[in-house]
């Protein structure tokens, strides 16, 4: 059994932040059960471009608002907490907070910790060594 609190990832290795958004990496491919699970906090105002090209994500908003849009239909959707969105195509999608969003991200596969998004927004695949 393994038991985590985000007080204990908090300013360690696997608390990652940049200027739009903060991800406390709770679950990492080093535990061995197949997905990855992530609190990530995107910060109102920033506009957010991603695809994970090479993972599928489920996306629990817990706090916030703000709107992600599909960037290859125009399809745009309202967040507001108790909205989920799972990027069951490998989605390129943009998402704009207006206020800060907290949302609770599982990956699969899951996230190393070592993935920086690239200039497309993707995390590269990365398998953890055994």
């Amino acid at each position: 059994m393994i038991v985590r609190t985000l007080d204990d990832i908090a300013d360690t290795d696997a608390d990652i932040k940049t200027p739009n958004w903060r991800s406390k990496r709770i679950v990492l491919s080093k535990d061995k059960v197949g997905f990855s699970v992530h609190e990530t906090t995107v910060y109102a105002g920033t506009v957010n471009d991603f695809w994970y090209a090479n993972h599928y994500e489920a996306v629990f908003i817990v706090e916030g608002e703000g709107e992600i849009t599909n960037t290859a239909t125009g399809e745009t959707h309202q967040l507001r907490p108790g909205s989920m969105y799972l990027l069951n195509e490998h989605d390129k999608h943009q998402l704009r907070p207006t206020t800060d969003i907290k949302a609770v991200c599982v990956f699969n596969p899951p996230i190393t910790g070592r993935e920086v998004h690239d200039e497309h927004g993707v995390y590269p695949l990365v398998i953890e060594d055994e």
